[in-house]
């Protein structure tokens, strides 16, 4: 039975978005380790004992958190973007959100000659209105590193959502289809609603537009963003999802990197989130969005000495993990992987 959102978590949300929203590794040869799924607490732990399958996807890893790390790491996909590149980022809450920082990403973005993209919320703050929201976008340092658009400045698109339960179209930025390859660079983190956020959440709600982030919200109700069925909005998340990877080819127009830094229970769309309590981790890179979220989650749960058991806590509370749970289920993509550690 699906969960539903409590009234102080909705009444939190509303406050903050007006302001902003133990793996066991089985050796493997060199620089390759194989994982199998193995987080949470026991209501969600998927232990799978079986050796992990030869043809899993491949999530990439450095833990070298800078401009040099970044190329490196998305280099190692082998994937060459075609035609016209976007790249999808948060632009980050004012004052003092932890998106992406323009230095750390530049030379990657110029690299494949990529236009940032970003949606509007469907929340108060500075990012709900188009004009706004490209100040913002100028403020933090976008638009001095790269072309700098608004997906949906002028409406909607809509997507087919195939083999969903709860969405059967996903609403997109109007120049969503503008584009001919997406490169998703993430920050990964927590969030208030979701648990966490990473690849899927930046093609779900991150590629939403303002209409098509209310719709998922809502679990596809079109009912409140802020009292609908917690599992039903997590299942949204991957139905819009997969309805982006499948307009896309399923990796082959679309690839996905995660930087883990600031790891803070809140989200970028929180202009004043926790301090992280943890250590930063490293970069990831894969064709898979569903690896590639399981891969960090991984890496979350077997930090040490209590490092990192706030945002344990917050993805738990959130029944987070059961995004990545019909993800799989619907065809997005793997929770099962090989991760190989570009350091070594």
């Amino acid at each position: 039975m699906r969960k539903r959102v409590l009234p102080f978590l909705a009444l939190l949300m509303i406050m903050t978005f007006t302001g902003c929203t133990q793996n066991t590794p089985t050796s493997g040869s060199d620089n390759h380790i194989s994982f199998n799924v193995n987080s949470s607490n026991s209501e969600n732990s998927v232990n799978s004992t079986e050796s992990t399958p030869s043809d899993v996807p491949t999530v990439y890893m450095t833990s070298d958190i800078s401009s040099e790390g970044l190329t490196a790491v998305y280099n190692a996909l082998g994937w060459q973007p075609t035609g016209k590149v976007a790249v999808k980022l948060s632009t980050g809450e004012p004052p003092a959100s932890n998106y992406l920082r323009p230095e750390l990403i530049k030379d990657l973005v110029q690299s494949v000659d990529g236009t940032i993209v970003e949606c509007n919320t469907a929340y108060g703050g500075s990012r709900s209105e188009t004009a706004m929201h490209y100040q913002v976008a100028k403020d933090h340092g976008f638009t001095d590193i790269a072309d700098f658009q608004i997906l949906d400045e002028n409406g909607s698109m809509t997507l087919p959502v195939e083999g969903g339960s709860v969405l059967k179209e996903n609403y997109v930025g109007a120049a969503f289809g503008d584009y001919n390859s997406y490169l998703v660079l993430s920050h990964f983190k927590g969030h208030a609603m979701a648990g966490y956020g990473g690849a899927i959440k930046n093609i779900s709600i991150g590629l939403g537009s303002s209409k098509g982030k209310a719709w998922i919200h809502s679990g596809g109700t079109g009912g409140s963003m802020w009292g609908g069925e917690q599992d039903a909005f997590l299942e949204a998340m991957a139905e819009a999802g997969k309805a982006v990877s499948d307009y896309l080819g399923n990796g082959e127009r679309i690839v996905y990197v995660n930087v883990m830094n600031r790891l803070s229970v809140d989200c970028d769309c929180d202009g004043n989130p926790a301090e992280p309590d943890m250590h930063d981790i490293g970069i990831l890179a894969s064709t898979d969005p569903v690896a590639l979220d399981q891969a960090c989650i991984d890496l979350i749960y077997e930090q040490k000495d209590g490092d990192g058991k706030s945002l344990v806590q917050r993805i738990e509370s959130r029944n987070g993990l059961h995004t990545l749970e019909h993800a799989e289920e619907i065809g997005l993509g793997s929770r099962h992987y090989s991760l190989v550690r570009i350091d070594d």
